[in-house]
């Protein structure tokens, strides 16, 4: 059955004092926080916040390198995933031909090439999911093509023998193929970018440390992709030599060399997630299979739903509608005592 909002007598928001106090489902963050060592490291940064950050990132660099097991001329840093999406759009590929992206998902690709100029073509959705052999044929006529992996705001993700067709696509057609992989910690043992990057394929990989890491405030990105690719991206973002902040280079780096602290969010949230979407379905709610942080949950009218959730409960989730894929309420999943309140305000 579809879900409906509940009625409530009472408006929340006369109880609420700040904007900080609504339950925060809507932006994918993290309920378990940053590492300590993340957390102890940015403190100690802030002792040198009247200098300047290092503008070539080369700590950080040189530590994601290492972890990837690629070479340094392999690796951009960005301050968000986000300005690696737009560097990726101003660089990459024949920028007289538009960008190949998805219906139904991530925005801020189609905001990119738009806003540089190129344009973009939307290809639908097979069902909630990514045709890939579609996508793949479709690169040869495009200058770049935007995946994301696992789906935002689906929660999806593409299978090793569809993540193989992109790749082959974008070998044999030359187009730069770049996935972004912002919630690939969520799921351990799917396909992934660097994978493929010994094979020559024009590929790059979209990373960030806001999602899984916990440092959503500080606003750190990676890219890991083909030398040249990266080498184009990187003459870009010297532009904005010092948009990744001291603060945040400190606290990545420390994040990266704390797995320990990842493989327990990964695990936590594994178990979270297995337990929402149990409780979903006990409650006869309908939602699509997730492998990431967030699960998108059906409604019979999102944009209604998302705001009187808002405004009776103060619960924030997202309609997926601003995707251009309707139907559904993606929710983050945060800790269990918020959960527990949006599944009681949402079903009757």
């Amino acid at each position: 059955m579809n879900a409906r909002v509940l009625a409530s007598p009472t408006v929340y928001n006369a109880s609420v004092p700040d904007a900080d106090a609504l339950v925060r489902l809507h932006l994918s963050e993290s309920p378990y926080g940053a590492s300590p060592a993340a957390v102890a490291a940015a403190t100690e940064a802030l002792s040198r916040i009247h200098r300047y950050p290092a503008p070539q990132r080369d700590a950080l660099v040189t530590a994601l390198a290492r972890h990837w097991d690629v070479g340094e001329d392999q690796i951009a840093v960005a301050n968000g995933s986000d300005e690696l999406v737009l560097a990726t759009a101003l660089s990459l590929g024949e920028r007289d031909l538009p960008g190949l992206v998805t219906a139904g998902t991530f925005p801020g690709y189609r905001a990119a090439l738009d806003r540089t100029g190129r344009g973009s073509t939307a290809l639908p959705l097979d069902g909630a999911g990514l045709d890939a052999a579609a996508f793949a044929s479709g690169l040869s006529a495009h200058g770049i093509g935007y995946v994301c992996n696992p789906h935002n705001p689906t929660g999806g993700a593409l299978g090793p023998p569809a993540f193989a067709t992109l790749v082959e696509g974008a070998a044999t057609s030359g187009t730069p193929l770049v996935v972004d992989e912002a919630y690939q910690e969520f799921a351990a043992g799917l396909p992934q970018t660097r994978d493929f990057l010994d094979g020559g394929a024009p590929l790059m990989a979209l990373r960030t440390f806001s999602k899984a890491y916990g440092l959503a405030a500080l606003r750190i990105g990676y890219a890991v992709g083909r030398a040249d690719l990266i080498a184009e991206v990187r003459r870009t973002l010297t532009v904005l030599p010092f948009s990744v902040n001291r603060v945040g280079q400190a606290a990545a780096l420390a994040a990266l060399a704390d797995q320990d602290f990842l493989d327990s969010v990964r695990a936590a949230g594994d178990r979270r997630r297995r337990w929402f979407c149990a409780e979903l379905d006990r409650r006869g709610l309908r939602h699509l299979p997730s492998v990431t942080n967030f699960v998108a949950v059906r409604v019979s009218d999102a944009s209604v739903a998302q705001d009187e959730l808002a405004r009776v409960h103060g619960i924030l989730v997202r309609d997926t509608g601003i995707f251009g894929f309707p139907g559904h309420l993606r929710v983050s999943l945060g800790d269990e005592a918020e959960l527990r309140r949006f599944l009681d305000a949402i079903t009757a």
